[in-house]
């Protein structure tokens, strides 16, 4: 029992939260820990891996779905590479499309701000931009 953590520490080793830590075993994307005498939750490393991967896949932009999926992948021994690629094309195609939108609000916000007339008066183009009914 000696290689186990409690949640404190897995918190730390990870740079997750506690909470986050509760909630993926709560909704099962990681295993169940094992508890302490004391009822504490005890991690293993195969279990802070596990973590490692969600919150790098996290950071990446995966949706909840498909980092169970990368989850279910990663513990694997017999995955085909395809079906990861796949799930990285798709989150990629996604990101694309939020870079778009991005572009658009950014575009359209700019217009806006550049149409300001940035003084005393009450006239706003910003907000009469925002009343677009």
């Amino acid at each position: 029992m000696n290689n186990l953590v409690t949640i404190g520490e897995a918190a730390n080793i990870t740079g997750l939260s506690a909470k986050m830590i509760r909630h993926y075993e709560v909704t099962g994307l990681i295993p169940k820990a094992i508890r302490s005498d004391a009822q504490y939750r005890l991690y293993n490393g195969h279990q802070l891996k596990l973590l490692g991967v969600i919150k790098q896949a996290k950071i990446l932009g995966f949706s909840l779905s498909q980092i169970r999926a990368l989850s279910d992948l990663w513990q694997n021994p017999n995955r085909a590479s395809r079906e990861v690629k796949r799930l990285a094309e798709e989150n990629l195609h996604e990101i694309e499309n939020k870079i778009s939108e991005l572009k658009k609000m950014k575009k359209s916000l700019q217009e806006l701000a550049d149409n300001c007339n940035d003084d005393e008066h009450s006239q706003c183009s910003i907000l009469d931009g925002l009343d677009q009914v």
